[in-house]
């Protein structure tokens, strides 16, 4: 398939259900909230599980977690050295940048910044065509905390632990959050984005969840309910990845009572003139 040649924006409502969809760090690894109580997805969460995806579908990728490297390499700079060598200077930033697309999917998707110590500050950036929103919920969350506790040893000798050694535990009890996204055809041209990569985002974005369970989001806890998928007719879109994304939304079937699944919402799409999406179950 050639290169991407008309723009793409895509909406995916996503439910969580007893588990931590994104925990805050400086928060004691609480899910993540606004000061409205909306639940919050950061972009990058979103975008390591497309890239965990990509992986399970036999894609190349830079970024890879420490528990999914598959090519044996320690770092970023390591993996990138094995693979496309070093940038000298500035002059080899161009085809070093377009042998890096050409490498790995998450590169030519979302873009990268290559950095040296080795080269006089030289750094090399990579200007990715799919862009995700920040996700947030589509009503207010009820974030809960619940005590754990431990009553086995981590190490021989140490004095036996009694059952009043605590943790805490925190999970959202129900939320439906909403994914915003698209991908520039300009920005496509210089990566060489195609037409295929874009089946296999669609397809990561479907199956999100799969391979993801951990003691903070079991399996099941987390799924993709519903992926809008807008393919315009032209390289700048009919419309505004705004509007676009304003014209898919969830609303509560009864605004009085607090929602408990995804059943409560009403999810639908009104309808732009020549611009019908493609709607796709998750799993």
């Amino acid at each position: 398939m050639g290169v991407l040649q008309n723009k793409i924006d895509f909406v995916a409502f996503v439910s969580v259900t007893m588990a931590n969809p994104n925990g805050d760090p400086l928060n004691g690894n609480s899910p993540r909230t606004d000061y409205a109580g909306l639940g919050e997805m950061s972009d990058v969460c979103i975008k390591r599980k497309l890239r965990n995806r990509m992986q399970d579908m036999g894609q190349a990728v830079f970024v890879q977690s420490a528990d999914r490297c598959d090519d044996g390499c320690g770092s970023l700079s390591e993996r990138a050295s094995a693979r496309l060598g070093k940038a000298k200077d500035a002059k080899d930033s161009a085809a070093y940048a377009q042998k890096a697309c050409e490498t790995w999917l998450d590169v030519r998707s979302f873009g990268q910044v290559f950095a040296f110590k080795d080269t006089k500050g030289v750094s090399i950036g990579v200007r990715g065509p799919v862009s995700v929103h920040q996700t947030v919920s589509v009503s207010p969350v009820q974030v809960e905390d619940i005590l754990i506790t431990k009553s086995v040893n981590g190490e021989n000798g140490e004095k036996p632990r009694s059952s009043d050694t605590m943790g805490m535990k925190h999970f959202v009890r129900f939320g439906l959050y909403k994914i915003k996204g698209s991908i520039n055809v300009q920005l496509a041209e210089k990566t060489g984005f195609t037409e295929e990569d874009a089946e296999i985002l669609k397809e990561c974005l479907r199956t999100l969840f799969v391979n993801d369970a951990s003691s903070a989001r079991p399996e099941g806890s987390m799924e993709v309910v519903k992926l809008y998928w807008f393919r315009h007719n032209c390289k700048d879109g009919q419309y505004s990845s705004a509007k676009v994304h304003r014209s898919v939304h969830a609303q509560l079937k009864d605004s009085s009572q607090f929602p408990t699944c995804v059943e409560d919402y009403q999810i639908t799409a009104e309808p732009l003139e020549r611009l019908e999406p493609e709607i796709l179950d998750g799993i």
